[in-house]
C-alpha cells in the first residue's frame, strides 16, 4: 500500500500562502461588473423558480440578460484595449 504522504508534495505547492496575487485581484476587479450582472440574473431566475413568470417578470429577465451581455461586451472591449486576456 502506497503512502499518500509521499505524493502530497506533488499535489500541494509549497510556498503558497493561499492568498490571491495582485494580478489575480486586478483581474477580479476588472470582471466585477460582469460578476454582479450575472448575480442579478441569477437572483431573478431564482425568484421565478416556484411561480409562473408574469409580463413584468419577463421584462426583469430580459433586462438582466441584456445587462449580462452588455457587461460581457464591455469587458471584452476593456481587455482588448489593455492587450490582455480575460
Amino acid at each position: 500500500m502506497k503512502s499518500i504522504a509521499a505524493l502530497q508534495a506533488l499535489v500541494t505547492a509549497s510556498g503558497l500562502d493561499g492568498e490571491p496575487s495582485g494580478a489575480e485581484l486586478d483581474a477580479i476587479e476588472l470582471e466585477m461588473p460582469l460578476i454582479l450582472a450575472e448575480v442579478d440574473l441569477l437572483d431573478v431566475e431564482i425568484d421565478l423558480l416556484d411561480r409562473p413568470a408574469t409580463v413584468l417578470d419577463e421584462r426583469r429577465i430580459r433586462r438582466a440578460r441584456n445587462r449580462v451581455l452588455a457587461e460581457r461586451r464591455d469587458l471584452t472591449n476593456r481587455v482588448g484595449t489593455l492587450g490582455g486576456a480575460a
